[in-house]
């Protein structure tokens, strides 16, 4: 059994920009390789007792079964005598050089191996998030241009989610070959596209159908005819489609839902689009992620920039007031996270160029002072732990 799980994350996406030439490691550039120990401290006095966590895996996977564990061995060793139980992220949104990008056919297979490595080296993990925001990676990565192989096309597309989601299903069965009760917590972005007019109506839905691409492979839903015909145009095979088929899990599974302001567009009759501060709220969309795949809900992800007017706070207040209703209305929700515990590095502009401007959005600055969030976050752990139930 898991009680409910009161989260927070330290920050470590990793994609290169520049065509390869920069790595946006998070974790660098918020001071989290010169401040570890203290930051695990302070997510203990918030009351903490669940962290999204990922070893750097362009620093500790050197090859194919080569490895450098040194920063792990200390970091996991650390959260288990603090007793904070990692939800450990394997892959955040970039690989190690030598691997290339996400276009790379031989990634999954490579992939599992290590996760399979780190399972055997840390038996005493159980909680998992395999590879980050699928979604959000390929779309990055292969249609928007931005990070990793920079391409930008719907076959890249394709091919890049194929192979994220084909690492997420091996690793999963790889580290369920070492850890019988290891738990995988999907973490997703949760989105919706509004259109703005009648004749943008086409083109939302389109996008509203696809969003659910990742999630269904990687469970093995079946795909509608008009997303089977999107894949199988873009170069996905009919052996691949049966691959994800018949190699899903949903034993042990908790389907997580990342939600921002960010998350709902609107949608002009040219197919642009542009964010639009939530319309219909993370409990509506979360909800009908549930409905899709009835799997045990999470809230994996969510933040708002600090502001004189206390906006972080009454984000944190309203996104808990969201879970506690989806809860009453019957659905499984088994946990809630701010990410991240500290401030982030050019998120604003999605990491695409190295200006260094500071997100004022976690429960600590960069300084490791505590912010007003920090503060009510953890008045609401105090008051709500061990009061919603166990997993």
């Amino acid at each position: 059994m898991i009680p409910f799980m009161f989260a927070s994350g330290v920050e470590n996406s990793n994609p290169t920009i520049a065509h390869g030439r920069i790595r946006r490691d998070q974790m660098a550039e918020c001071g989290h390789y010169d401040h570890w120990q203290r930051d695990f401290e302070l997510a203990r006095r918030l009351g903490i007792r669940f962290l999204r966590y990922g070893v750097p895996l362009h620093r500790s996977w050197l090859g194919p079964g080569r490895y450098d564990w040194d920063f792990a061995d200390r970091a996991f060793g650390e959260l288990r005598r603090l007793g904070i139980e990692p939800i450990t992220d394997l892959c955040h949104f970039g690989v190690p050089d030598w691997v290339g990008n996400f276009q790379n056919p031989d990634f999954p297979a490579l992939f599992a191996v290590y996760a399979a490595d780190f399972a055997r080296r840390y038996p005493w993990v159980r909680l998992y998030t395999p590879v980050n925001e699928m979604y959000v990676c390929a779309r990055f990565s292969a249609l928007y241009g931005l990070w990793n192989e920079q391409l930008s096309g719907e076959r890249a597309y394709v091919t890049a989610l194929k192979h994220l989601v084909k690492a997420n299903l091996l690793a999963m069965h790889a580290i369920r070959g070492r850890q019988a009760d290891a738990v995988f917590i999907q973490s997703e972005s949760s989105e919706y596209f509004h259109a703005t007019a009648p004749e943008a109506e086409t083109i939302a839905e389109t996008r509203n159908l696809r969003r659910f691409l990742s999630l269904d492979l990687n469970y093995g839903r079946t795909l509608e005819p008009d997303l089977r015909s999107f894949v199988l145009d873009n170069g996905m095979l009919e052996d691949e489609l049966r691959f994800f088929e018949t190699h899903a899990l949903h034993e042990h599974c908790i389907l997580g839902t990342d939600y921002y302001r960010s998350n709902e567009h609107h949608v002009d009759t040219d197919g642009s689009m542009r964010p639009v501060d939530e319309l219909l709220g993370y409990a509506l969309i979360a909800r009908e992620y549930a409905e899709r795949y009835r799997l045990p809900l999470m809230h994996t992800e969510t933040n708002r920039d600090d502001g004189p007017d206390g906006e972080a706070c009454a984000w944190l207040a309203k996104q808990w007031a969201l879970v506690r209703g989806l809860k009453r209305a019957g659905v499984a929700v088994t946990g809630f996270t701010w990410y991240s515990l500290t401030d982030q590095v050019d998120w604003n502009i999605e990491l695409r160029e190295q200006r260094g401007v500071v997100n004022p959005r976690g429960l600590f600055d960069l300084e490791r002072r505590i912010r007003p969030v920090g503060e009510a976050y953890a008045k609401l752990i105090a008051d709500w732990n061990g009061k919603l139930g166990a997993v």
